[in-house]
């Protein structure tokens, strides 16, 4: 299961897994609970692969920053979500230096915490797309071959 099958519910707790298409919306399973629910077409639906964080250059995609924080951890999980804000922003810049300070919130850097904590405690591991994984991966053979 990649990023692009993985929601965010608004009025909903948690994260969940896309399981199947209604004619009024879809079903999916939570990833913590494992039960089901039905969504209807009126819930406000976020997929984490169609997130991205404000730097002061660019936006970086949701799995970029997770894997950033998947490195830095060596596969565990990371601080709590629920640690002082001065210790979130310390944690968020180590994996991102150059967040846009100004326009990602206290509230948002919180919730990239709780999901990664979520995702990795529930044996995600995986935050990069199966095409840019393989590009990536040919990039660093030149690399090595050339040095």
């Amino acid at each position: 299961m990649g990023l692009e099958k993985v929601l965010s519910i608004s009025g909903k707790p948690g994260l969940y897994e896309l399981t199947a298409q209604t004619r009024g919306g879809f079903v999916a399973k939570s990833i913590t609970e494992g039960n089901k629910i039905s969504v209807s077409v009126r819930h406000n639906v976020s997929l984490l692969s169609e997130i991205a964080v404000y730097t002061y250059t660019e936006e970086v995609p949701l799995g970029t920053i997770f894997q950033k924080m998947y490195e830095k951890e060596d596969g565990k999980t990371a601080i709590d979500h629920k640690a002082s804000k001065k210790e979130l922003e310390s944690y968020f810049a180590e994996v991102l230096p150059d967040y846009d300070v100004d326009r990602v919130y206290q509230s948002d850097i919180k919730k990239i915490i709780q999901w990664y904590n979520v995702l990795v405690s529930n044996g995600f591991t995986d935050f990069s797309k199966g095409e840019e994984k393989g590009a990536e991966s040919s990039t660093e053979k030149g690399k090595d071959e050339e040095e």
